[in-house]
């Protein structure tokens, strides 16, 4: 088979895809014919989705200018002391404000204090951030297992079709090979949705991570500075 041929196949699976009917009644049919492994492949995008895009909502309710924010902590330490950065806190949202906030409350006990609690509530804030990213992978993994699995029952159907009708032709074994193939087809399809989605929500934390960590270096220096002023 020559590229023309390939590429002739190709547009004229897209044509058909998207001539009479739709895309939709096109995907409607493949999935009808996929058998009872392509309903949990199903399941398997939607709760994926649904944890994708609640990281999604989460993350940019956390995400803040946290170049601005530490000037403003600097400020309000210079002008009213640590009461006056915590109100700043206070009213800033995300996970580097909620980790200034915890250290600033340690902060009268010594920086040593002040610096155990900003450890121990950046993990507690990393955990957060990082919550529901456990089922992403989980279904990751298990959409193309679906889908191998139900290759294996579509070829186990065609070959019980030859076994029946003692004689092999293509109209036998289609039923059982089309089950085969388009499972494996949806289940990488949906894993490779969600390793989309997975990745760049990854990205997202690790870029909230760095900054958290880069910030409570700068708070501490902060408060050294504070404290050899007094």
């Amino acid at each position: 088979m020559d590229f023309s041929s390939v590429t002739a196949s190709i547009y004229n699976t897209i044509a058909q895809a998207s001539g009479d009917g739709g895309v939709l009644n096109w995907l409607t049919t493949k999935f009808e014919a996929g058998g009872g492994f392509m309903w949990p492949i199903l399941v398997c995008l939607i709760l994926g989705l649904a944890f994708c895009f609640e990281r999604l909502w989460t993350l940019t309710r956390s995400k803040t200018n946290t170049k601005k924010f530490i000037l403003q902590v600097k400020r309000a330490l210079d002008d009213g002391g640590i009461e006056q950065a915590k109100e700043v806190c206070s009213n800033t949202r995300g996970p580097v404000a909620s980790v200034f906030h915890a250290g600033l409350l340690r902060a009268d006990e010594g920086l040593d204090a002040a610096e155990k609690a900003i450890i121990a509530y950046g993990g507690i804030e990393m955990g957060f951030l990082e919550r529901g990213m456990i089922w992403i992978s989980l279904f990751i993994s298990i959409a193309p297992m679906l889908g191998f699995t139900g290759t294996v029952q579509g070829m186990i159907s065609a070959f019980d079709a030859i076994k029946e009708a003692a004689q092999i032709s293509p109209a036998i074994v289609a039923d059982g090979i089309a089950v085969a193939l388009l499972t494996t087809l949806f289940g990488l399809v949906v894993a490779m949705i969600l390793q989309v989605f997975y990745n760049y929500l990854i990205s997202r934390i690790d870029r909230l991570v760095g900054d958290m960590e880069e910030a409570s270096i700068e708070l501490i220096d902060a408060l050294y500075e504070l404290k050899a002023r007094k």
